[in-house]
């Protein structure tokens, strides 16, 4: 099959021929209809990964996936050929990933049938941004009306962020260049949302929304550390790019690091709002699975919202 590879790392990602996966018990064979990218991604092609997590090579990237059920392991519940599915590649290794023409994946952890009304495109594009915006909002868990500064908004994660916060009828205040991704942003969702740039003073256009500093802060993107300090005390942080409780002490705040691992309830719940129109998937580029390496240049040079990758 045809897949999206690297034979080392650091190295350029590339399509290549490797051999169709065989599902396991427990496991489905899914042919793949659209994928896309996440940070993990890049970060794996760049060698970053390799310290905490098994590599196998060829490495097939890739975690989220929306397909069809093409095979059904031993004792793989819940599932039949033919099922429409979606979610995420959650094995305790990389190598066997989703940007690939098919994908086996566990049955039990990570996969979730599309409901009627739910585009593959958008399938293929919500899982690892949807269940990371989720469950950091969960973790910080901002009242109706109390402010929430989300850095990195104009990203997969954030754009989702952005929207179920203002669903959520809580204040935010979003980081963004000027131009393009403020536009992007602003777009997301009819509530109000107080764009900030990072690139200027920070802390001024913050303080000057949420002068008392904020009560939670979802860390996406950019100093940790100085973030922190925007908080009002007892504050909130959610961080999905590893900053730790360690990192603010003597802080009166809460650091919650997030390790986002979409089960099926949470993929229910986010394809739901999807239907429902409540969630918009921020796609605003796709490409072939043999353009892949166009999708990697689009997603390093910060094109906000998904990339996606169409497989099929």
């Amino acid at each position: 099959m045809r897949a999206v590879t690297l034979e080392s790392v650091p190295s350029t990602p590339a399509v290549t021929e490797v051999d169709m996966p065989r599902p396991e018990a427990g496991e489905l064979l899914v042919k793949v209809a659209a994928a896309s990218l996440n940070g993990i991604d890049a970060a794996t092609a760049a060698g970053y990964t390799q310290a905490f997590m098994e590599h196998r090579f060829p490495l097939v990237l890739g975690q989220d996936f929306a397909g069809t059920v093409e095979a059904v392991g031993e004792d793989a519940d819940g599932f039949a050929v033919g099922d429409a599915v979606f979610g995420a590649v959650m094995k305790p290794y990389l190598g066997a990933g989703s940007l690939a023409q098919y994908v086996t994946v566990p049955a039990g952890h990570g996969v979730a049938h599309i409901p009627a009304g739910l585009k593959a495109e958008d399938a293929g594009a919500l899982a690892v941004a949807g269940a990371t915006a989720l469950e950091s909002l969960n973790a910080v868990a901002p009242a109706e009306g109390g402010t929430l500064l989300i850095s990195g908004a104009s990203g997969g994660v954030g754009a989702l962020a952005v929207q179920l916060a203002a669903a959520r009828g809580v204040k935010v205040i979003a980081t963004a260049r000027p131009g393009t991704q403020t536009d992007f942003v602003t777009g997301l969702t009819d509530a109000e949302v107080h764009v900030v740039d990072f690139t200027g003073d920070l802390e001024a256009q913050v303080r000057a929304v949420a002068p008392d500093g904020v009560d939670a802060v979802l860390h996406l993107a950019g100093d940790g550390a100085a973030l922190a300090g925007l908080l009002r005390p007892g504050g909130q942080l959610a961080s999905a790019t590893g900053l730790t409780q360690d990192d603010v002490k003597g802080q009166d705040i809460t650091v919650h690091t997030i390790m986002a691992g979409p089960n099926a309830q949470t993929l229910t719940f986010l394809a739901e709002q999807v239907v429902s129109g409540a969630l918009r998937v921020p796609v605003t580029a796709a490409y072939p699975l043999e353009r892949a390496t166009e999708a990697f240049a689009a997603f390093g040079a910060s094109t906000p919202g998904k990339v996606a990758v169409s497989c099929s």
